[in-house]
């Protein structure tokens, strides 16, 4: 079929989606170097902390989606991983210009080739900056990966508290099939997964990741305010550990980490 097209794109599809490739990644240095400048701007006192963070924001999610549209895995991993960073961030503390500076200096490094786009993508984010919890001085980071599959609002930032205390690395990924992809690429140590989710639900993703080669050795543990006896669990497979929601979370959640030699 591609044949047909050869008239009109004499390179053919490949070559188009190279010319899209190579636009986004034109698009995505000139919004780095942007954001770079906005940066600067902030340190002087030239702009407003709202404004910045609008900005940052702003261009994550757009890079995440067309990074994503082009297949430019490493630089939306990347763009994800600075959305989520930003999740529910109303403050600037003190390190989080740095921070920022760190994503802003990866993106370049991608878009400019000298960060090459089949680098492994597991080792490039964890080297990317924590997401900050509700301390940023008290608790030390632990070079332990979590992705916690959960929608975004409350109860979602609740679990990252928690997580954060035990000095965990938490990137939250309000959907199951976006979390499929990046559990491929960037094999967290652990995946805590929503059993209630849009689309497919949290044990859809359980049973496919530990049936699957490339992600059955991923620990996962499944969160939910089903009771044990409830039918819609028979599904998940045999000895994932089960986190309830409610008053036995945080012996559930030590039990869990405990089960899986994460603590």
């Amino acid at each position: 079929m591609s044949d047909d097209f050869k008239g009109v794109y004499p390179h053919g599809f490949e070559g188009v989606a190279q010319e899209l490739r190579q636009e986004v990644l034109d698009e995505a240095k000139d919004l780095a170097d942007e954001l770079d400048l906005q940066l600067d701007e902030f340190r002087h006192g030239r702009l407003e902390q709202d404004q910045l963070l609008s900005k940052v924001l702003r261009t994550a999610m757009k890079l995440r989606v067309q990074a994503g549209n082009v297949g430019l895995r490493l630089l939306g991993n990347i763009a994800q991983r600075l959305e989520d960073f930003l999740d529910n961030l109303k403050q600037l503390p003190p390190r989080a210009v740095d921070d920022l500076q760190v994503f802003v200096d990866r993106l370049m490094d991608v878009c400019e080739g000298r960060l090459p786009m089949d680098s492994d993508a597991s080792k490039v984010v964890r080297e990317l900056p924590a997401k900050i919890g509700f301390s940023e001085s008290d608790i030390e980071v632990r070079n332990v990966e979590v992705m916690l599959v959960m929608l975004h609002g409350t109860a979602a930032h609740y679990v990252e508290r928690e997580l954060q205390q035990c000095g965990y690395r938490v990137n939250t990924v309000s959907t199951v099939l976006d979390a499929f992809a990046q559990i491929v690429r960037t094999k967290p140590d652990l995946v805590i997964i929503s059993a209630v989710m849009p689309e497919l639900d949290g044990i859809n993703l359980a049973t496919g990741l530990l049936a699957m080669p490339a992600t059955r050795n991923i620990p996962i543990a499944l969160i939910t305010s089903l009771e044990d006896s409830d039918e819609h669990l028979q599904y998940l497979p045999a000895g994932t550990p089960i986190i309830h929601k409610g008053p036995s979370f945080g012996d559930d959640l030590f039990k869990a980490l405990d089960n899986l030699f994460l603590i």
